[in-house]
């Protein structure tokens, strides 16, 4: 099992920052994948960022160029950084650990990011 510990969420108005952060614990080893997926009030959870752990990045267009996602391989914890945000930002943000080769993923309980106009 590993468990997912989240923090670094909250309200920041309109083109303010905010970074997120999510340490892994307990039977972490490689090769594994870490990410952060996003679920806004009545939509589906969107997939936003992942990061290998030899720093390959991608990024979902609504976020690409605004968001940057790294990681602490020592730590086993990976960090959102969010700048620029938007309001459409808003949403519970989860954290994913995604254990390779068998893709199996855990997930974090969430953090609440609030963008106001």
């Amino acid at each position: 099992q590993v468990q997912l510990v989240e923090s670094g969420g909250g309200l920041v108005q309109a083109g303010g920052s905010l970074r997120l952060s999510c340490a892994a614990s307990g039977s972490v080893s490689s090769p594994n994948v870490m990410g952060w997926h996003r679920q806004a009030p009545g939509k589906q959870r969107e997939w936003v960022a992942f990061i290998t752990e030899y720093g390959r990045t991608a990024y979902a267009d609504s976020v690409k160029g605004r968001f940057t996602i790294s990681r602490d391989n020592a730590k086993n914890t990976v960090y959102l950084e969010m700048n620029s945000l938007k309001p459409e930002d808003t949403a519970v943000y989860y954290c994913q650990f995604r254990q390779l080769p068998r893709a199996f993923d855990y997930w974090g309980q969430g953090t609440q990011v609030t963008v106001s106009s």
